[in-house]
């Protein structure tokens, strides 16, 4: 996934979340700025004893997709 901002023209790849996700956890969505979901993750792994950190990478595309266009970016490709 590509995202470009529509303001200054910054484009930033979003490449292979699944795996990002799957490998670093919550840090992963901290990394990108998507903190409510960094939160959510964090606590959840802490609660389910890191079973919803096999879970939460499914979701991980989805989640950084959304959370770019909230932001205004368009995705390019």
């Amino acid at each position: 996934m590509l995202f470009e901002n529509p303001a200054n023209g910054y484009q930033e790849r979003a490449s292979t979340p699944f795996l990002w996700c799957l490998l670093f956890g919550a840090l992963y969505f901290a990394v990108k700025g998507i903190w409510k979901h960094a939160v959510i993750a964090g606590i959840a792994a802490i609660l389910t004893s890191g079973v919803s950190w096999l879970v939460y990478p499914f979701f991980a595309r989805i989640i950084v997709r959304n959370a770019y266009l909230r932001r205004g970016w368009i995705e390019v490709e």
